[in-house]
């Protein structure tokens, strides 16, 4: 689409290519391979000099069209879509770093994250540092003259901590760093990473992409030249976005601009109770004034997102107690589903990590982590409650 539209246009109509049978829905093309008219032509499809599809590993027009329209969203030029969310951050670091490399990491992300940085990609000779999501003078002095990637996820998992991207973008490309932004949890709907400066926007479609919870994905994006090495590592590697999977996300790409306003306003609302509820020790949310980060979580995002985090007191037990006496809450730590999603991080998303680990990341024994979904925010209280009242 080479005219300028709005971005409910875009989740809709970028991506779409017309075939020999002018569908009006976007076609799934279930095939291993592709067929040339020529010995010839399939020479220049595997050089490149002639565009085009040659296997479904790496080429696939499903997969190009989701690929095509997340990149429209984003602003960006170039994607390449993974078969999961961490499959699109290991190929990211794949394709970018090689051994020797270091990397400067919020300590606030996704627990696995942390394992493919601190252990898997040790093992190959990629260090990473750990650093606060939110004091971008330890980001600065972590660098070293081998550091290549900034990684940053923000609002991060679990605690919604907001990392200041145009900060952490100016110190990077001063230091000769590309920074990443894990985007999942606001979507281009609500923030723009690459608008504020990162060189590259990570996804794991399998959250509010889809929508409801149906199939795993993940992209990459950013500058076509600098994911050139990305797009190498997936056509040889193989972590691959199904046809079938892209065909699921480029219909939640459709609705989710409905889906995110939905999703904000109920955890909005969700959070403001949660403050007045004697249980609760402690709410995370964005979106409200209280939250360490509110400022510029407002001049990053269009709101506050989906996710609300709280502690109650107790530790484990009270937390364990919370969410076993729901009844309609999803115990479940995947997120961005149309349903309303509960866990406790320190024993599911994050409990490989070791004590220290979690303690380095604020991450208590008490700390309840909700994905708020499409349903009455009233039932959704009403639901909390029950566990709240286990605690009185």
């Amino acid at each position: 689409m080479t005219e300028k539209y709005d971005l409910d246009t875009l989740a809709v109509r970028a991506g779409v290519h017309p075939s020999q049978f002018h569908e009006h829905s976007e076609a799934l093309y279930l095939t291993s391979s592709f067929v040339f008219d020529s010995a010839e032509q399939a020479a220049k499809r595997f050089t490149g000099e002639e565009p085009g599809n040659i296997y479904a590993r790496f080429t696939n027009p499903t997969v190009t069209a989701f690929q095509e329209r997340l990149a429209a969203l984003e602003g960006a030029e170039f994607c390449v879509a993974t078969a999961s969310g961490m499959s699109a951050i290991l190929a990211c670091a794949m394709g970018l770093l090689s051994a020797g490399d270091h990397i400067v990491a919020s300590r606030a992300i996704f627990g696995s994250t942390v394992q493919l940085f601190g252990n898997i990609l040790k093992r190959f000779g990629i260090e990473t540092t750990f650093v606060s999501p939110t004091d971008v003078s330890e980001w600065e002095a972590a660098c070293k003259p081998n550091t290549k990637l900034f990684f940053a996820e923000t609002p991060s998992n679990p605690l919604t901590e907001v990392c200041d991207i145009a900060a952490l973008a100016e110190i990077a490309h001063r230091r000769g760093a590309r920074l990443a932004v894990d985007n999942c949890f606001c979507t281009p709907i609500l923030q723009r990473p690459l608008a504020l400066g990162a060189d590259i926007v990570i996804h794991s479609a399998t959250k509010y992409i889809d929508g409801q919870g149906r199939v795993l994905g993940g992209a990459v994006l950013g500058n076509k030249t600098l994911l050139e090495g990305v797009y190498q590592f997936l056509r040889v590697a193989g972590p691959t976005l199904s046809a079938f999977n892209a065909w699921i996300f480029l219909k939640g790409l459709e609705t989710l601009r409905i889906r995110m306003d939905a999703h904000s306003a109920g955890a909005l609302a969700l959070a403001t109770w949660l403050e007045t509820q004697p249980a609760v020790t402690r709410v995370l949310y964005p979106g409200l004034p209280s939250h360490p980060q509110h400022v510029l979580a407002m001049k990053q995002q269009k709101t506050g997102g989906g996710i609300v985090s709280f502690e109650v007191e107790g530790g484990k037990t009270a937390a364990w107690r919370v969410v076993n006496a729901t009844r309609m809450l999803s115990i479940t730590a995947n997120l961005g589903d149309t349903k309303t999603t509960i866990t406790h991080p320190a024993s599911t998303t994050h409990g490989r990590l070791s004590p220290e680990q979690r303690a380095a990341a604020g991450i208590g024994d008490g700390l309840i982590r909700i994905a708020v979904g499409l349903e009455s925010v009233e039932d959704i209280k009403r639901d909390l409650q029950r566990g709240f009242d286990t605690l009185v």
